[in-house]
């Protein structure tokens, strides 16, 4: 991932053009794209922004962007935010969002594009990432027009079940267990809330908000709430599991589609880089009994 860190057009001396920080908050549908993270030869949300950015700043290579929440394939997103450094009279526009979603394909669209704030990372700065997973527990609860966005369960699921084993999974744990440990990454998370509900269809949601996520983390967490919820496994057996220090090989991930991400938050303008100081350290677990 590009890091903040690293501007897309240099600034300084030189005649050189000094870049604008760019907000943008954005949703797609990311059934036909393989995830967000731009891969040769294959279509991605990272890969169809870039391009269109291309297009208006006029460069080559293409502006990068980074992104809040790096998203798998099939995975949607409501609520993304990413940041790109642009040029300042392309980032002055006032047309600048029209130009721009009129250069994407309609799976994605640009609600906002405006000059960040100064300290603003759009992945490094944010306080929380909030999920969604829909399931339809049922024949009679699966709406054929929502198949894109709702995972259909063919068994009937206990939602007191879901909400007792969900309860032991809040709060800051090694998530080594749910994640693809990357190599150098820590898998320790703040899990500050994992809720169960039924809408007015009876489809269940889980809401699911963390300060960050690792690899797979949510739909994990979701394929083994599953299994407590059809009573193939007791309502400890989440929560027993963040003892493991690794990845636990009877965790089924959930399919990508049920899941949508819905926000990201961000702090006060006047602690974004403090926020971004505290992100970017490495974080461990304290001790047993020892202070925080």
């Amino acid at each position: 991932m590009h890091d903040a860190d690293e501007p897309a057009h240099p600034t300084g001396e030189g005649g050189l053009v000094a870049s604008v920080r760019v907000r943008l908050d954005l949703a797609y549908d990311g059934t036909a794209f393989s995830g967000w993270a731009a891969q040769r030869a294959l279509r991605t949300v990272q890969g169809e922004l870039e391009a269109a950015l291309g297009t208006l700043a006029r460069c080559d290579p293409a502006p990068r962007l980074t992104v809040a929440g790096r998203t798998d394939a099939g995975v949607h997103a409501r609520g993304q935010v990413a940041h790109v450094d642009l040029p300042p009279a392309v980032a002055a526009d006032r047309l600048l969002l029209r130009r721009l979603n009129g250069l994407l394909p309609e799976d994605v669209r640009v609600h906002r594009a405006a000059p960040a704030p100064e300290g603003f990372d759009a992945r490094f700065s944010a306080t929380w990432r909030r999920y969604r997973y829909r399931v339809a527990d049922g024949a009679e609860r699966v709406d054929p027009l929502r198949r894109a966005d709702t995972l259909a369960w063919p068994r009937p699921l206990d939602d007191d079940r879901l909400r007792a084993a969900s309860a032991g999974l809040v709060g800051e744990h090694d998530f080594a267990a749910f994640c693809r440990r990357r190599e150098g990454a820590t898998t320790v998370r703040g899990l500050q809330a994992l809720d169960w509900s039924r809408d007015a269809a009876g489809v269940l949601e889980a809401v699911v908000q963390a300060d960050a996520f690792c690899h797979s983390m949510v739909r994990s967490l979701v394929g083994a709430l599953l299994a407590v919820g059809e009573g193939r496994r007791p309502p400890e057996w989440p929560a027993s599991l963040l003892t493991r220090g690794s990845r636990a090989s009877d965790v089924a991930v959930a399919p990508p589609h049920g899941l949508v991400l819905e926000a990201v938050a961000y702090p006060p303008d006047d602690e974004l880089a403090a926020r971004q100081r505290v992100t970017r350290a490495v974080r461990g677990l304290p001790p047993a009994g020892g202070a925080r």
